[in-house]
C-alpha cells in the first residue's frame, strides 16, 4: 500500500501557483472553480467571475478537461459501431472516462480547498490567461 501511495503523491504532484492569488479573491471565489470542473458549468464562471484570476485558472483547467472529454466520446464512441472490435473500443472509452472523471474530482477538491494547482497530464495546458 505504501508504493500506491508514493506512486499518487508522485501523480499529483504538480505545480501549484496559489500563492500568486490574493486570499479574498481565492475566498470569494471557490464555488465559481468548483463549477468549472463540472462540464458545461464552465461557461457559469467564465461570465460571472471574468476578473477573478483564481476563478479563471480552474476555468482554463476545466475547458481543457471538458475538451478531452469530448474528443474521447467522438474517436472512441465513433469506433465502438466497428463490427467485432467496437466493444474493444467501449471498453477503452469507459476507462478514458473515468480517468476524465478522477481529474475532475482532483480539480474540485483542489478548488474546494483554495488551491491552484494544476491536474496532473493536462494542466500545463493553457487555453486561457
Amino acid at each position: 500500500m505504501a508504493d500506491f501511495n508514493e506512486e499518487f503523491n508522485r501523480f499529483t504532484n504538480t505545480k501549484d501557483t496559489t500563492a500568486e492569488y490574493a486570499p479574498e479573491d481565492i475566498q470569494n471565489n471557490k464555488v465559481m472553480a468548483i463549477l468549472a470542473y463540472l462540464s458545461w458549468l464552465v461557461l457559469i464562471p467564465l461570465i460571472a467571475a471574468k476578473d477573478s484570476k483564481f476563478a479563471r485558472f480552474h476555468c482554463n483547467q476545466g475547458i481543457v478537461l471538458a475538451i478531452i472529454e469530448i474528443v474521447i466520446w467522438a474517436i472512441f464512441g465513433a469506433l465502438s459501431f466497428i463490427p467485432f472490435v467496437g466493444w474493444i473500443f467501449i471498453i477503452i472509452n469507459s476507462v478514458l472516462s473515468l480517468g476524465c472523471l478522477a481529474l475532475a474530482i482532483i480539480g474540485i477538491i483542489n478548488a474546494a480547498n483554495g488551491n491552484a494547482k494544476e491536474l496532473p497530464l493536462i494542466g500545463h495546458i493553457k487555453l486561457i490567461k
